[in-house]
């Protein structure tokens, strides 16, 4: 059901109902269908999903079909708008699962348990289905019901206490932290209850917490704090095991370059690059705890020297000494990077409302199979009618009854 390119894609044949919305359950759904699963989004114009009512918007004018945002997590996907409050839509909702292998929800739990679709139900339809679950806290515990997004438990985890500086508010990591790595663990959870599914025949219910994957990313602190009782705290760009170790300004306005020195050979190194030998043998720099405890002053110095040269240049230099230094690199500037050109990190395709633009790859390359990028991100319930009369062998006038009672939005 996904049309043909030549290439051998890994999940074709694989059939997923996804139930997810906004972000890490759609993200899952995507990986399978970049690699050749028919994934059919379940959606509803009556409780839309959140990513299409947030801005950017296409011309910055709202829609539920001209979000950006929702694109990214939901191309090579097909949509069908069910009105899931209606007992009717339920009923094809129930066949869907029957014609599915896999089955995926992102709702907070008992949202699909108020609808008869838990594990407990669904496996009345399709015994051996793999079901996979994903919330803010798991399904179980005194906190299950606990909503939010990906900041929030971010915030929970802990990393909103440890990140930013010393002397201000806490700032945490960028954006819905616990989005951007919880789909990582789900991925990879989904696609071992696939092979097992492939080798055994049957199915399982997996049920993800976005909290506990966050912590994984706190381990060293967390062991500290539990082995030595040291609380984490904030440390700006610093770090307890580098330095130097920041982001300075560099030639321009705006333009920013980080280093990291890692041991003491470096540090000689990027002081004879600074034309200052003499630090390594300065009792204030000459170790690194010299230098950790006169970071302050440190900085400034490289700071002045830094903002000597363009970035992209320093960059080099530094790197060409075995110095670690990246330049901090705007959004429009990584849509010019040659090497993320190279590598073929973003495709362009056509929707059908925004028009053509871009969507990231796998961000891997692989030998004995390629990804699929057919189609951009569907309109809302743009596939309905396919689904129910090619997937789940409607007649036209059953669609057409669906559709006048109300079930189809």
């Amino acid at each position: 059901m996904v049309p043909s390119n030549n290439k051998r894609t890994v999940f074709q044949g694989l059939k997923v109902a996804d139930f997810c919305w906004v972000g890490v359950g759609p993200i899952v759904g995507r990986v399978l269908a970049d690699f050749g699963a028919t994934v059919i989004r379940v959606e509803s114009e009556t409780r839309p999903d959140p990513l299409r009512t947030m801005p950017p918007f296409k011309d910055n004018k709202p829609g539920l079909n001209r979000s950006v945002f929702y694109t990214g997590p939901n191309c090579n996907k097909r949509s069908i708008a069910l009105n899931l409050a209606d007992p009717r839509a339920r009923e094809i909702a129930k066949k869907l699962i029957a014609w599915a292998d896999v089955m995926g929800e992102s709702f907070g739990p008992g949202v699909m348990e108020r609808w008869g679709f838990s594990y407990e139900e669904v496996i009345k339809i399709n015994p051996n289905i793999v079901y996979f679950s994903t919330s803010m806290q798991g399904s179980t515990g005194p906190h299950k019901e606990f909503r939010g997004f990906g900041l929030h438990m971010a915030a929970l985890a802990g990393m909103y206490e440890i990140l930013g500086w010393p002397d201000l508010d806490p700032v945490g990591p960028y954006g819905a932290f616990a989005d951007f790595v919880a789909w990582l663990w789900l991925r990879a959870v989904v696609l071992a209850a696939i092979d097992y599914k492939r080798r055994t025949g049957k199915g399982q219910y997996i049920d993800l917490s976005q909290l506990e994957t966050c912590l994984h990313f706190l381990g060293p602190l967390l062991l500290d704090y539990f082995v030595n009782n040291r609380q984490a705290e904030r440390l700006g760009n610093a770090d307890p095991y580098y330095c130097p170790h920041g982001v300075f300004p560099c030639m321009g306005e705006e333009n920013w370059i980080a280093i990291a020195i890692q041991n003491e050979g470096e540090w000689e190194t990027f002081c004879e690059i600074l034309g200052r030998p003499d630090w390594s043998r300065d009792p204030k720099f000459a170790s690194f705890i010299g230098r950790k405890a006169n970071e302050t002053e440190l900085n400034s110095y490289i700071a002045e020297w830094t903002k000597r040269f363009d970035a992209f240049f320093l960059m080099g230099l530094l790197q060409s000494r075995g110095i670690a230094a990246g330049v901090v690199l705007r959004p429009s500037q990584l849509d010019r990077d040659p090497q993320l050109e190279t590598r073929g990190w973003r495709v362009v395709l056509d929707h059908p409302e925004i028009g053509p633009h871009s969507y990231r790859t796998t961000g891997s390359n692989f030998s004995k199979m390629s990804p699929c990028f057919w189609r951009a991100a569907p309109l809302l319930g743009q596939d309905t009618e396919w689904v129910l009369k090619e997937v789940l062998s409607y007649s036209d006038e059953e669609v057409e009854e669906l559709r006048r009672i109300g079930a189809l939005k």
